[in-house]
């Protein structure tokens, strides 16, 4: 019978199905929730430690619905981090681990580039028995004045240095949350991981444009008739998160031996997190799909991801994790593979019947096959 439970970075999971950072972790009401529903962790919404500089607008999220409408197919949202001020998040982590001790909880944290400020925050977070903490490095929208979120996950000099302050200042787990707004992702992987990272969390939304209104000639969200861009979330993003995870997953396996991978994006299926753990993750992170669909989403996932396992007979999460890993290449192998697929084609219809005494009764269905024309 196999099993969803796993330990990654020495967190025990029930499932590998983990709330990620955003709106379905915004409060204690809501991680409850989450919780009650049996989602394997939560990620709570990104705290700073002043959060009086954090206001919000509305509207501030924009639908790209499929051809018949029936659908939504990409998310964009132009929300900031948690405009709560650190106090009443330090109460409720409290309160969060007394009534759930046995739960995983991690706190997302986020700060200028200042040492003290990220010793401080984690101190005061890490007092409240929170479990892990995921560094957001990767908020395509929100605060780049203060060289924060993707500002500072864009620089690997920062990131490395940044990471390499919070392994110093806690003991527990550090995941380093990853922006996809840069050429390549190793890079900045490579450098969250060298400066102590346990594992890294990717991808974050997709720094986008969601549309204009063609009546009002003006960008969606309209806030006050004007907009900023926004990140890009949802099951549209879905193809570029696998590409993303699959080049971490590599440098991992080459270079960081052990390290974990967290995948995001657009996953709303049990199908869609195989195919992120085949392609190297450790755990599956959700966000827009609680938006869309509600906490208890979880239920379905959790039964395709078994029906999976149980098709294929794993036993664990580890029996497939990277299982696809090996079927990339370059495209230069391609050509090679299939100059040579060819090649051994020809040689084999070479060998066909050539003359009426070497028809086979045993094989005469493919030797008839071999003289017809492909």
């Amino acid at each position: 019978m196999p099993t969803l439970a796993t330990t990654v970075d020495g967190l025990n999971l029930p499932n590998p199905f983990i709330i990620a950072s955003g709106p379905p972790g915004t409060n204690l009401n809501v991680i409850s929730k989450a919780f009650q529903e049996g989602w394997g962790a939560v990620i709570a919404k990104t705290v700073s430690l002043d959060a009086s500089k954090v206001i919000n607008v509305a509207p501030r999220y924009a639908k790209l619905f499929s051809g018949d409408k029936q659908e939504v197919i990409g998310w964009e949202n132009i929300e900031l981090i948690s405009d709560r001020p650190l106090k009443i998040w330090v109460e409720e982590f409290k309160k969060c681990k007394d009534r759930f001790p046995d739960r995983i909880l991690i706190a997302s944290i986020m700060e200028e580039y200042r040492k003290d400020a990220w010793f401080e925050i984690v101190e005061r977070c890490e007092e409240t028995g929170v479990d892990a903490f995921e560094l957001n490095f990767s908020c395509p929208h929100g605060l780049p004045e203060r060289k924060m979120g993707s500002a500072m996950g864009e620089d690997p000099e920062i990131l490395e240095e940044v990471c390499g302050w919070v392994a110093v200042a806690t003991k527990k787990p550090v995941w380093a949350k990853m922006t996809p707004n840069v050429t390549r992702i190793e890079e900045p992987s490579r450098a969250a991981l060298r400066g102590g990272a346990k594992g890294v969390s990717l991808i974050n939304t997709i720094r986008c444009v969601m549309g204009v209104n063609l009546d009002t000639l003006k960008p969606e969200p309209s806030v006050e008739g004007y907009t900023t861009p926004g990140g890009y979330s949802s099951k549209a993003v879905k193809p570029i998160a696998l590409r993303m995870v699959m080049e971490a997953a590599n440098l991992v396996r080459q270079e960081f031996p052990g390290r974990t991978i967290s995948g995001i994006g657009g996953i709303e299926t049990g199908e869609d997190a195989a195919q992120f753990m085949l392609l190297g993750a450790d755990t599956i992170q959700v966000c827009t799909g609680v938006m869309k669909f509600g906490y208890e989403c979880i239920k379905p996932m959790r039964d395709e991801l078994l029906a999976f396992m149980e098709k294929h007979q794993f036993e664990t999460l580890s029996d497939f994790k990277g299982k696809s890993l090996d079927y990339f290449t370059s495209h230069a192998d391609l050509v090679r593979r299939q100059i040579e697929r060819k090649a051994a084609q020809k040689a084999a219809a070479a060998k066909s019947v050539r003359s009426d005494a070497e028809w086979s009764g045993d094989t005469f269905v493919q030797q008839s096959d071999s003289l017809s024309r492909h």
